[in-house]
């Protein structure tokens, strides 16, 4: 049997109101169930939102100091469940097993960050116009948050955004995906060990339409945080905006690296090979875009092409290179886009299909694809795919490069590789993009400082992590005192 899981609402574990389950498989053996989970109605979200609205006083009145060793003990109970939790994730979201290690360890530092940033919240002071007066500002809590987080980092995510609502004195209740909730689960057995009161931050379980919608319009939410799609970001920010909540939307990217006839090939094709494969491609800031010079462009392709292929693919607990696709309809996904580019004219270079062999027949297996001959108008140069698909597109100069950076809708993170310091400095100036980067794929980010995009990647609004991951949880109050 598999392990069932409950909602976690006002400090208990329960059981869904609607009495219905769904299960989650392993994307590498999709007939081996990794967890039973609520499929919540309505009526749970409002008894989470309940349980959140009645602790939030208390826990905005408890010292910050205080609210920090909960998160302290929660990023050190995770630490000593991190093996195990590791092999979960691996299990429920097909990542390899350094992958799975490596975001497990990012959500245990952003609650030793947090943790710490919760001793220096406050206000400043500024001096006043006249005599005996006092003039400044103290920050408050923003009240009660929904969070609603994606599935392809189901631990990491969750954190970057409880963390900082729980150590801005909010109350807070999470939606995880529905493909893999179980690491979100584990998050909350944490947060309840570590000591965090009744009703403070709860966890409801199931779709989109029953769960989602109804956190992001209950009157009774102050604000939302979303990562997620295009599509059900923009959404989401519409429902939330019905009635002035404060809304925080991260969402898709089309995302280039430039590479220009100064850079080291092999270098250039690792940062690539790394940012467009690594996570099977299932991240909102992988490289899907290599905009090459022409100069360099065929040598690229061949070196592209033979990095792909000496690409290792398996089951994520055997550690390869690359683990599966998290669902059946993403494999599927995938594999249309790249039917459609070849449709499109471009040219399959490697890749793009279901690997043979016996150990890839049940899981959601494909092999990395390579297009070259990628015109910027085609629909695999513009749309998000989420797998492991790179479009190859030729530059002719520096300036036809950058334009074909910025000729895409999204705008989250963008990479060049170039020894010209004059190419490094103009694309940090002129990229679209929240997150630029100079010889470094566009995965990857620091936890200390601001993450976000432009255009269709963002709502434009609040940036997470760091310091500004704090903004979006509070609200700032002036005052003027005269003494």
């Amino acid at each position: 049997m598999p392990t069932v899981y409950e909602n976690y609402v006002d400090g208990e574990w329960v059981v869904s109101e609607s009495g219905d389950t769904f299960d989650v498989q392993n994307p590498a053996e999709p007939s081996s169930i990794v967890g039973r989970f609520q499929s919540s109605s309505p009526a749970d979200v409002d008894a989470a939102i309940d349980a959140a609205v009645a602790a939030q006083e208390t826990w905005a009145n408890t010292p910050g100091p205080e609210r920090g060793d909960v998160l302290k003990r929660t990023g050190e109970l995770l630490e000593e469940r991190k093996e195990s939790a590791t092999e979960a994730l691996v299990r429920e979201e097909g990542k390899t097993r350094s992958e799975a290690a490596g975001e497990v360890q990012r959500a245990i530092d952003i609650f030793a960050y947090y943790a710490q940033k919760s001793l220096d919240l406050g206000g400043i002071s500024k001096s006043p116009s006249g005599r005996n007066k006092d003039l400044y500002t103290k920050r408050e809590p923003l009240g009660t948050v929904g969070l609603i987080t994606p599935w392809n980092y189901p631990v990491a995510i969750p954190a970057w955004k409880l963390a900082p609502a729980l150590a801005a004195g909010n109350t807070a209740v999470v939606k995880p995906a529905s493909a893999a909730p179980g690491m979100t689960a584990i998050l909350f057995e944490c947060l309840d060990e570590a000591g965090l009161p009744d009703g403070v931050a709860n966890m409801v379980t199931g779709s989109g339409s029953s769960v989602g919608t109804p956190l992001a319009e209950h009157d009774d939410v102050d604000g939302v945080s979303f990562t997620g799609s295009t599509a059900v970001g923009t959404s989401v920010a519409q429902t939330a905006a019905d009635d002035l909540k404060r809304v925080q939307c991260e969402m898709g990217g089309k995302n280039p690296t430039v590479v220009m006839p100064s850079a080291d090939i092999e270098e250039a094709v690792e940062i690539l090979g790394v940012g467009a494969f690594g996570t099977t491609g299932q991240s909102c800031t992988a490289a899907s875009r290599a905009i090459v010079h022409e100069e360099i462009y065929d040598e690229f392709v061949d070196a592209m092409v033979e990095y792909a292929t000496d690409v290792e693919i398996g089951a994520g607990l055997d550690d390869p290179d690359m683990g599966p696709h998290v669902s059946k309809s993403e494999l599927e996904s995938t594999l249309e886009y790249v039917e459609l580019g070849q449709q499109e004219g471009a040219t399959l270079e490697t890749g793009g299909e279901r690997p043979s062999g016996a150990e890839y027949e049940e899981g959601y297996y494909v092999e990395p694809a390579v297009f070259s001959d990628v015109d910027n108008d085609m629909q695999i140069a513009q749309e998000e795919i989420f797998g492991p698909v790179l479009s190859v597109i030729e530059a002719t100069d520096f300036e036809d490069a950058l334009a074909l950076a910025n000729d895409v809708e999204y705008g989250l993170s963008a990479s060049i590789v170039t020894q010209d310091l004059t190419e490094a400095d103009e694309f940090v100036d002129r990229i679209e993009a929240g997150v630029a980067k100079v010889n470094e794929k566009t995965t990857g980010l620091e936890l200390h400082v601001p993450f976000g995009g432009y255009k269709n990647s963002s709502t434009n609004t609040y940036r997470e992590q760091g310091d500004a991951g704090l903004d979006f949880f509070t609200s700032t109050k002036t005052v003027y005192r005269n003494y």
